[in-house]
């Protein structure tokens, strides 16, 4: 019985081996595609934010292109310290040329009103920074992160994109954030199964004007939790109050009395007066789930919003 068992268990485990193989290899062959695309561009800047897809982007534009290619990072109040200075870490030791500009989305009336509409303005006034250091040092082409399954989101900074001409490499290869992952992790890449890490602003609930201090506040309370232990999760700020979201695997450390004690400290400390732990666990995208459904049927850049 303990053979026939360890052999079932070793059928279960070469069936995910052969999955992960099959994943890997139609993986690799998009992005061989993509690597062709690449090259007929000759010259491209990247919008780089550290995460995975857009890491993953500028290590393998730089790989084809060399000094063809220049990833370009945003700095603002909206981008945690952490993730900048992972972004800048992940630049060094893969060796491609980095340029950090400092955007002024905050300045913008139209993102400080933070309405569903905030990430168009967002990625407008990153792609009208690029262009201008495009004209300035001869890159013609931009291009940023999207991939295959961000088509399915409500995001509307793609159709600050499609307006600005700006290219998605790994969407049109048809990479999905599963094989981005898998190819990331096959090239020794450490931030393969990093968390994802939108920008601060997306903490905040909409109507709520978007802050220097407000995302200070956000910025703290999670470096808060991250200290606590906990890998993937989000502070919603909701004014006084700070929902706080964590992934179900990591939620039952969360229950105990004293561990609810420590954030609630330490979220107190960040300014908040009143905490709450959301019961159902850290979900992407949760503050549009109260947009009306005719703004959230509009995927991207089909459409004004």
């Amino acid at each position: 019985m303990a053979v026939a068992a360890h052999n079932e268990q070793g059928r279960g485990t070469d069936a995910e081996g052969d999955l992960a193989v099959d994943l890997l290899a139609e993986a690799a062959t998009k992005m061989g595609a993509m690597e062709d695309r690449l090259r007929a561009l000759g010259r491209v800047l990247v919008a780089y934010s550290g995460g995975v897809d857009s890491a993953f982007l500028a290590a393998t534009a730089h790989r084809v292109l060399g000094a063809g290619m220049l990833a370009v990072l945003a700095d603002s109040p909206s981008l945690a310290r952490r993730d900048f200075e992972q972004a800048c870490a992940f630049a060094r030791r893969q060796s491609f040329a980095l340029e950090v500009i400092a955007t002024e989305e905050l300045s913008r009336p139209e993102y400080q009103r933070n309405d569903a509409n905030r990430c168009f303005h967002c990625k407008d006034e990153l792609f009208d920074s690029m262009e201008a250091l495009g004209a300035r040092l001869g890159f013609s082409h931009i291009a940023y992160g999207m991939n295959a399954d961000d088509t399915r989101d409500y995001r509307p900074g793609q159709r600050a994109a499609a307006e600005h001409a700006v290219l998605a490499p790994l969407a049109e290869a048809g990479l999905t954030k599963v094989e981005i992952r898998a190819l990331s992790k096959a090239a020794g890449f450490p931030l393969w199964d990093r968390p994802a890490a939108p920008c601060l602003s997306s903490r905040v609930e909409y109507g709520r004007t978007v802050t220097r201090e407000v995302l200070a506040q956000v910025e703290q309370a999670e470096e808060s939790l991250r200290e606590l232990g906990f890998r993937e999760f989000r502070v919603r700020h909701h004014g006084e109050l700070a929902r706080v979201e964590i992934a179900r695997a990591e939620l039952p450390r969360a229950l105990s009395l004293e561990m609810i004690d420590s954030m609630t400290a330490a979220l107190m400390r960040a300014g908040f007066q009143y905490v709450t732990l959301d019961c159902a666990g850290f979900r992407s995208g949760s503050m549009n789930v109260i947009l009306p459904v005719d703004v959230l049927s509009r995927r991207g850049a089909s459409g004004a919003v």
